[in-house]
């Protein structure tokens, strides 16, 4: 443990090392290249002795492992572009949940899920894991928190699907940050900060964030050009 994490006692929290960091890339291409393989094995395994069309439902086809790595590459590269840095943890980015919600918006709520997970794993060795005050505290903020970025899957065949995906994406993204802000964060409260707001404290400053992101984000894809190009995208992922 001690390799992995450093314990700092005026914090009571725990930070995670280089040797973790370099440990953590190494477990996830590790599973990722186990999952290839167990893919290519049922697929193998599940081939009929007649000629008939595979039948077998990976969840990633190969078209769709493409686009969900170039999106969270994106994703992960805009969210080192900070508008506004929040000093507790949090920023304001150029639209880098954009580029994970519309993994869901592309091919549903089981890719986009799935891809918020691992987005949210890059977010914790992004910030060298941060304070890490429990395993719970490490879900709400980083991983059920940037895996709610694909929620926006459950709206893929709807009207103005990307929108509404988004925008219920980025809600439910800062109401996990909220959660965990009640449960670890109270103390961190300026002593600035309104008395009478005091019990909304987590709210306020999670979604503070979020939602100015949110609002730059939902302008800049209402505009009829990008709009025209995410039209396009849509279809090269989908062809």
């Amino acid at each position: 443990m001690s390799s992995l994490f450093i314990y700092s006692a005026d914090d009571g929290a725990y930070s995670i090392t280089s040797t973790g960091i370099i440990l953590f890339i190494a477990l996830i291409a590790v599973l990722v290249i186990l999952a290839a393989f167990l893919k290519h094995s049922k697929s193998s395994e599940s081939e009929p002795a007649q000629a008939k069309p595979e039948t077998g439902n990976p969840l990633f086809s190969t078209r769709q492992l493409v686009f969900c790595a170039v999106s969270l590459a994106i994703a992960f590269a805009l969210s080192y572009v900070k508008i506004v840095h929040m000093p507790w943890g949090g920023s304001v980015t150029l639209c880098s949940m954009l580029f994970v919600a519309l993994i869901g918006y592309l091919y549903g709520p089981g890719i986009g899920l799935t891809c918020g997970l691992a987005y949210g794993i890059l977010q914790f060795i992004q910030g060298g894991g941060g304070y890490i005050l429990s395993p719970l505290q490490v879900g709400l903020d980083y991983v059920l928190a940037f895996m709610a970025l694909g929620l926006s899957g459950f709206f893929s065949n709807r009207k103005n699907g990307l929108l509404i995906g988004y925008i219920v994406a980025i809600l439910g993204r800062g109401i996990l940050h909220s959660i965990g802000g009640y449960i670890y964060w109270m103390d961190y409260m300026p002593d600035n900060f309104p008395a009478n707001l005091a019990a909304i404290y987590p709210i306020c400053y999670n979604f503070s964030y979020i939602l100015l992101e949110g609002i730059i984000t939902v302008v800049i894809i209402s505009l009829p050009p990008v709009k025209k190009a995410l039209a396009h995208i849509r279809q090269m992922a989908l062809d």
